[in-house]
């Protein structure tokens, strides 16, 4: 690679507060997460990229940003066919694949989250990788589970995330 990896940022409203939406240049996802929690995604990407540089400036609306408003909308695939591109091991990468396959209005476990990612017993490390995905809402973390039906951990808070599911469960 010649030089740091370019990186765009925009920032996008959202019932629930602004959100911030990383892209690269061939319009992939890098990073998603609501401008409060701006700091924690900074230090995902900075671990994401440890190897390379990367810069980020500021970017004109995206697709991302226009599925994202449709999604908030009504919309609830309206997300499911964006590009990601997150770096991670194999089993964080496993495991966010998974998420992108739990349809709108689902949820699983944290126990079902690692048997799909092929380890039905590291349901610890699945929800770890699932607290490391750097990419909220379209890699949706937040339609994970405990195994009594609470709603635990979530980058946004707790809130954002019973929000999030009020609003896949009841458009």
């Amino acid at each position: 690679m010649d030089g740091p990896l370019r990186l765009l940022a925009e920032r996008a409203a959202s019932p629930l507060g602004d959100f911030v939406i990383v892209t690269d240049a061939l319009g992939r996802v890098r990073a998603a997460d609501w401008i409060s929690h701006q700091a924690r995604m900074m230090g995902l990407l900075a671990r994401q990229f440890r190897a390379s540089a990367f810069e980020i400036s500021d970017g004109p609306a995206s697709v991302a940003s226009r599925c994202l408003a449709a999604y908030f909308a009504g919309d609830l695939t309206a997300i499911d066919g964006l590009s990601v591109e997150a770096a991670g091991t194999a089993f964080q990468s496993a495991v966010w694949r998974v998420l992108r396959d739990i349809p709108a209005g689902r949820t699983i476990t944290y126990r079902e989250l690692a048997r799909r990612a092929g380890r039905p017993s590291a349901i610890r490390a699945a929800g770890a990788a699932n607290g490391a995905n750097p990419i909220s809402i379209i890699v949706p973390c937040h339609r994970v589970i405990g195994t009594d039906g609470t709603l635990t951990g979530y980058g946004g808070g707790v809130e954002r995330k019973r929000w999030l599911l009020g609003h896949e469960f009841c458009p």
